[in-house]
């Protein structure tokens, strides 16, 4: 009978430990810092690697800026997005995501229900994906931009690592299941607050600050107009592209679906 795989979550005991001859295949790191971390003489095949990669050398070359540029290729709104300057970039960038995002949406309505909730790889779900850039806006734009008190729908989803207890605070229930319905009609009514955000913003407002932290939790600290909404429309280009990475599994055939 095999071993029961062992939990290691919000621990430094292996910060600057040496690992020879483990075998660590079938393990999952998340969330975790891997600053420094160097791998040597080993078997790296079938291994899966996201999140924010810099100066990754792989037989000694540099791989980030092949990968970054293979992105920007497949996403070219990436590209929009790092140059952004101007309110009228910040326009031009909302109304890319708003098309993309309805493209998508519509692709995703194509399948059953239930295959929008089903996580790929342990990942978030479409409806879940969703559920947290609701999140994302209430946090980003309806406390730090527009300074409203509490914003925060039921039915947005933070950060994995958001305490649950300082989310149900607020009035957010991480374990809720909310319809993709639901769900997408909040999405609606936030991206049309962006949308009027964007329509009047001007570049001396791109400057103005807030002292509303997005939430409680997050520092406590100035934040301008621009941060906020690039914030915001980051999340929404990285997220949408989870999911479309995600939906291409969902719509192919399970095993015993005929093809």
């Amino acid at each position: 009978m095999g071993r029961m795989a062992q939990e290691h979550s919000d621990t430094d005991q292996f910060r600057g430990a040496r690992f020879t001859g483990v075998d660590l295949s079938g393990a999952t790191f998340r969330d975790c810092d891997l600053r420094g971390v160097k791998i040597v003489d080993a078997w790296l095949t079938d291994v899966s690697l996201s999140g924010l990669i810099g100066n990754l050398r792989v037989n000694d070359v540099d791989v980030v800026p092949l990968v970054e540029a293979e992105l920007d290729r497949q996403h070219p709104e990436r590209a929009q997005l790092r140059a952004m300057a101007s309110a009228e970039d910040h326009r031009a960038m909302w109304a890319t995501i708003e098309r993309l995002w309805s493209e998508t949406v519509e692709r995703a309505r194509r399948l059953p229900e239930p295959r929008l909730h089903e996580r790929v790889d342990d990942e978030w779900s479409f409806a879940e994906t969703h559920r947290h850039l609701v999140f994302c806006t209430d946090a980003w734009v309806g406390r730090s931009v527009l300074g409203h008190e509490r914003p925060y729908s039921w039915l947005g989803l933070p950060y994995s690592g958001y305490p649950a207890a300082q989310a149900l605070a607020l009035g957010v229930d991480p374990d809720a299941a909310p319809t993709v319905d639901e769900v997408l009609e909040a999405r609606a009514e936030r991206m049309a607050t962006v949308r009027g955000i964007v329509a009047d913003l001007t570049d001396a407002g791109l400057e103005q600050s807030s002292d509303l932290a997005p939430a409680p939790g997050y520092p406590d600290e100035s934040r301008t107009v621009r941060r906020c909404l690039g914030v915001v429309m980051r999340e929404e280009c990285e997220h949408r592209r989870y999911a479309v990475r995600d939906l291409a599994v969902l719509e192919s055939p399970g095993p015993n679906e005929n093809t």
